[in-house]
């Protein structure tokens, strides 16, 4: 398996098992099986060079019908692997997005390994909801977002039913779904 598909192997079993199989997005499932879901894995070595990456795919979402592909999963494992540093640089996204003229059109959310909630300890399960196998900016189209929320009940309370889902599947349940990065893929 080439470099690139083992990550992107990694990444959609974590979509498939956690993001959909634990129903942590109650908004994820329908995109996904339908295909509008974009994997891209980035080479960038630097912050520089992942910024440029967000800015072609953000030209690419905004050339690209919703029907054929409503978001993208910008995977960067070469690049902010600490996630001090990862958080750090979202501001920068932000940033980017607004230079480019898409706020409004576009957010990005975030996912990284070793994600933290700035309340809680490393070790809680709620940081769960945000961990991926690797870095990774998740472009989302606001018009998609405001139309799934509108579609689903209380949308403000998924994330207190995230947290209430990883408390009683628990540490070993989470292990037992296998979200790993793949085993050190290297470019070919």
């Amino acid at each position: 398996m080439s470099h690139d598909a083992a990550i992107i192997a990694a990444t959609r079993h974590w979509v498939e098992r956690a993001v959909i199989g634990l129903n942590l997005c109650p908004f994820a499932k329908a995109v996904e099986r339908r295909g509008q879901v974009r994997y891209v894995v980035s080479r960038a070595e630097t912050e520089e060079q992942l910024l440029a990456d967000l800015r072609a795919e953000l030209q690419h979402l905004a050339a690209t019908p919703a029907d054929v592909t409503d978001n993208t999963l910008l995977i960067h494992p070469g690049v902010l692997r600490e996630f001090f540093a990862f958080q750090a640089f979202l501001p920068r996204t932000e940033a980017a997005l607004r230079k480019a003229g898409f706020e409004g059109v576009f957010q990005v959310a975030s996912f990284h390994p070793d994600y933290q909630f700035a309340d809680a300890e490393p070790d809680d399960l709620g940081n769960l909801t945000n961990r991926a196998p690797y870095p990774t900016l998740h472009l989302l189209r606001e018009a998609s977002i405001t139309q799934a929320v509108r579609d689903f009940p209380a949308a403000e309370t998924i994330y207190e039913r995230n947290i209430a889902t990883l408390n009683e599947l628990g540490r070993e349940g989470w292990e037992k779904l296998g979200i790993k990065p793949a085993a050190d893929p290297k470019p070919q």
